[in-house]
């Protein structure tokens, strides 16, 4: 229910917003909540509301997308390394325990610093760092099914090793992934923010909720509603994707138990 809240503003955000999240009026700077701007005016008087309707869009694209393109490499990654074995998994390894002995945020902030500032840099820097996660989970799930009677069966009426691999062992792995990807949103959100706070990441006059805390900092005396509205609106998000994911576990965990 909170997701479909928080998609559902974000989508409609250009329709509910009451005005442009870009357009400037300096006769309206750093007004507080009222009835015209119900969470006041930035430094260069344009909407809070608006400008976090807006930045929803922004967070939440980096929060999913960041979590679909490394889940599909992770997966791919971890299931060839854990059917195949032998050298191949033992590379594959090596190079997950590397990207693990290292933060994933100090990761991602490196990345972005030596690519540069702005969206698709962070993108990128998220593909490159977020797959280890899912190919460590997807090749140990994958080390343990390859041994199971099922596909030893399969193996052994002469199916096709793609074929073992997609119909019988990817249903059966994938889905401790998915259920990590519902909660690795929030921590992709967060990446996102803390990079826009440090000015790295979605670039002035766009709108995210990190970047506009980043600004707001200097007015927290004067106007905090200018880092407290996107504040909020962070950790209402992560709160709700991680109730989700607590969800999906919880079901998941419900089924095994079933079957």
């Amino acid at each position: 229910m909170g997701v479909g809240v928080l998609i559902l503003a974000s989508l409609l955000g250009p329709v509910v917003a009451p005005y442009s999240p870009t357009s400037q009026e300096f006769a309206h700077i750093l007004e507080g909540p009222s009835a015209s701007h119900w969470l006041g005016t930035d430094e260069l008087g344009r909407d809070e509301f608006t400008r976090v309707l807006y930045a929803s869009r922004v967070d939440l694209l980096i929060g999913v997308i960041g979590v679909a393109v490394p889940l599909v490499i992770g997966t791919g990654i971890g299931l060839v390394a854990g059917f195949v074995g032998g050298w191949v998994d033992a590379v594959v390894g090596r190079v997950i325990d590397v990207f693990t002995a290292f933060p994933f945020f100090v990761l991602v902030i490196a990345i972005v610093a030596m690519l540069g500032p702005g969206l698709r840099n962070l993108y990128l820097a998220i593909f490159i760092v977020g797959w280890v996660a899912y190919a460590r989970i997807v090749r140990g799930e994958t080390l343990s099914v390859k041994r199971r009677e099922y596909v030893l069966a399969a193996r052994t009426l002469g199916y096709s090793a793609p074929r073992v691999v997609v119909r019988h062992i990817l249903p059966n792995v994938v889905v401790p992934a998915l259920v990590f990807g519902t909660s690795d949103v929030v921590l992709n959100i967060v990446i996102g923010s803390s990079v826009g706070f440090f000015g790295l990441g979605v670039q002035p006059p766009d709108a995210e909720w990190g970047s506009m805390i980043g600004a707001g900092r200097n007015f927290v005396d004067t106007a905090p509603w200018l880092a407290l509205a996107p504040g909020i609106a962070i950790v209402t998000t992560g709160l709700v994707f991680s109730l989700l994911g607590d969800g999906v576990a919880d079901y998941v965990r419900g089924v095994e138990r079933g079957a």
